[in-house]
């Protein structure tokens, strides 16, 4: 379920977070949560899993994400404002890319083991996932999200009108 402050039952749900170090805001400053929500993909979570050298597959629920979509080669990559519809009329809009952390990456380490029996270092998964991390939102219409939905997707394109005439 989502409602309008984020996922029910997650722990970033809420329409204010507080800031840490790299936000445009101070740390500790009060701000919008553009993160009431987080989507990976399945085919991003492969690149990093395969760059990683992972002896087991590298899941969603490893990163702590709320949505794992399947068919979404460059899911990092979409713009935000971008809309993803489910069939209960649910909609998330997509915030910002979600950068990968040291403190996953750390946490990672301590708990995935290689193919080859090598020791990950602790920078492994921030290396691997740039770029490839996912991506953060906000809950536009609440609804219920099921595994298996088809996703709607409306790629957010600037309108016509804000482009300049070449005159």
């Amino acid at each position: 379920m989502v409602e309008l402050d984020g996922v029910v039952d997650d722990r970033h749900r809420s329409y204010t977070r507080g800031t840490w170090a790299g936000d445009k805001q101070p740390k500790g400053t009060v701000r919008r949560n553009e993160r009431q929500w987080s989507a990976v993909s399945v085919e991003e979570l492969a690149e990093i899993q395969e760059a990683m050298d992972l002896a087991e597959p590298l899941t969603a629920t490893a990163l702590g994400a709320n949505l794992c979509l399947e068919g979404i080669a460059e899911l990092s990559r979409l713009p935000n404002g971008t809309i993803f519809r489910f069939p209960s009329g649910a909609e998330l809009m997509v915030a910002e890319y979600n950068p990968p952390c040291l403190g996953m990456s750390t946490k990672l380490a301590e708990t995935l083991s290689t193919r080859s029996g090598e020791a990950l270092e602790n920078t492994a998964f921030s290396k691997a996932s740039k770029l490839l991390r996912g991506i953060v939102g906000v809950v536009e219409v609440a609804g219920e999200i099921s595994p298996g939905d088809e996703v709607e997707i409306t790629v957010y394109e600037h309108p016509s009108w804000l482009a300049r005439s070449a005159s």
